[in-house]
């Protein structure tokens, strides 16, 4: 008999993975621990590196952190940032019969064209040049107006996704079918974070409700779970689930986490599964953050003046506390911070959604605390290396939409040209990247893809989108998708 065959035969999946230097729990560790300290804590005890441990980034960096603030529904372009003369002069005048053709090969079924041509709709509100730059920006912006000379507006974005959840989702988890990670977790993944008592990706909702999206926007999909964005609420337990139970003091919490450690590193040991290190950074997280977070949290610690500079009532579940919040964090060392606002759906179908009067009421809600938000940063020398982006996930038609006879002003979606605008974080200011035509129907120069868009991003960051690769399913996974097609948008780069 061979006797080192029957061996081989007789070894197991499972125990070839124990055997192999602790399996691929060492492995991971390894990898994720891209830092001098997290190398070094590795070498001497796997069990015990962190994987959200800070990381140099590979490349020259210009931004530490991100503060994106997500206007979920799309904000309408024409009415805020992309300014068309022609469309008020012809405003309600039936479309050309060009623009009908198109319509006829891209709009939903249930509108009717031949019975009924859609007419043109100009904006009802007033632009003006402001700045030393002469940014035309919307008379609804009120406060706004103050950092033009600071915003890089980019007028030539488009997505391929028609829908709110399939375009929300295509723009931070690089594809419209739920089971990717987002980009929070691809920059957490990658950089780490600098704090570690406060989570390294934070997700804040207004609006009244979640993004349309729903929680697969802060999602880690195949990544490692360390690496999901924690929601924090701003209103009553700031993250659910993360106190001590009633009758637990912090010491019985400590001792039980302390056990429930050793168990964990009995189980990986073992079986080598990398969401075991996963778990224990998440148990000793929440220990750490149920200090951290409440302090953080609390806004009522902030002066009247700041207060009143962002519209602030502690207490609300509001976007301007959530700017605050924002800012505080980013103070904290917390590397990305999503904002989530709902309610910019501005079909004008009748249900208070036109742009006559939900747009001028969430321009109001926002407006105040963006402005704050810049000037804090500002202040505090940080809008140097914090990025702050402000958009929706598509735009808006240069139509008034008529469903069911509807007599109010109101824009469908339109997937081909939309506007963001970035600042801070080594973004040129004062700048206008790209152009629409006469209608801001489609883009005529310097067209940007959301793949364009995730790269720049991951490049300013200091991380090379086509290198920032995870393996999955047999393929290295990227938040920009399996082709090279994404380009880093060089114009807007300071």
């Amino acid at each position: 008999m061979n006797t080192n065959l029957d061996k081989l035969k007789l070894a197991t999946r499972r125990t070839f993975l124990k055997d192999a230097s602790l399996g691929l729990g060492a492995l991971a560790l390894s990898q994720l621990a891209g830092n001098a300290t997290g190398e070094e804590a590795a070498a001497d005890n796997p069990l015990t590196a962190n994987p959200l441990a800070p990381k140099a980034p590979p490349l020259k960096a210009t931004a530490k952190r991100v503060i994106y603030l997500h206007m979920s529904g799309a904000p309408p372009q024409h009415d805020l940032w992309d300014y068309k003369p022609e469309l008020v002069k012809h405003h309600m005048e039936p479309c050309s019969d060009e623009v009908l053709a198109i319509l006829k090969q891209e709009r939903l079924p249930f509108i009717d064209l031949n019975a009924r041509r859609p007419k043109m709709l100009g904006s009802p509100y007033k632009f003006a040049k402001q700045g030393q730059s002469g940014l035309e920006m919307s008379e609804l912006w009120k406060h706004l107006p103050e950092h033009a000379d600071d915003l890089c507006v980019i007028k030539s974005m488009y997505t391929d996704q028609f829908n709110h959840a399939p375009a929300e989702l295509f723009l931070y988890t690089g594809s419209p079918r739920n089971g990717n990670a987002s980009m929070g977790s691809w920059i957490t993944y990658g950089l780490g974070s600098e704090n570690q008592d406060l989570p390294g990706f934070v997700v804040l909702i207004s609006g009244g409700t979640d993004p349309t999206g729903g929680k697969a926007l802060w999602s880690t999909g195949f990544l490692p779970s360390v690496f999901q964005g924690v929601q924090c609420r701003s209103v009553g337990e700031p993250i659910l689930y993360a106190d001590n139970p009633a009758g637990m003091s912090r010491e019985v919490r400590r001792r039980s986490l302390d056990a429930l450690k050793e168990l964990n590193e009995l189980e990986l040991k073992e079986l080598g599964d990398p969401e075991t290190i996963t778990r224990i950074s998440q148990y000793e997280l929440a220990y750490r953050m149920q200090l951290a977070v409440p302090e953080v949290m609390n806004i009522a610690k902030e002066s009247q003046a700041t207060l009143d500079k962002y519209g602030c009532k502690p207490g609300q579940a509001s976007f301007a506390n959530n700017c605050l919040l924002a800012r505080r964090m980013a103070e904290e060392g917390v590397r990305y911070i999503q904002l989530y606002d709902w309610g910019w759906d501005t079909h004008g179908t009748g249900a208070g959604d036109d742009i006559v009067s939900a747009l001028p009421r969430k321009v109001k809600e926002t407006d105040q605390a963006i402005a704050a938000l810049l000037s804090d940063l500002k202040e505090r020398d940080m809008l140097k290396d914090t990025l702050v982006i402000w958009g929706g996930e598509f735009g808006r038609t240069a139509l008034n939409e008529e469903r069911g006879g509807s007599k109010f002003l109101g824009r469908d979606h339109h997937p081909h040209c939309f506007t963001i605008w970035m600042a801070g974080g080594g973004v040129k200011p004062a700048h206008v990247h790209g152009a629409t035509d006469d209608l801001g129907y489609f883009i005529t120069d310097k067209k940007t893809g959301v793949y364009d868009l995730q790269a720049t991003i991951l490049h300013l960051l200091g991380m090379d989108a086509k290198k920032l690769k995870y393996p999955f399913q047999g393929l290295d996974q990227r938040l920009i998708g399996p082709t090279d097609d994404a380009k880093i948008i060089t114009d807007i780069l300071a």
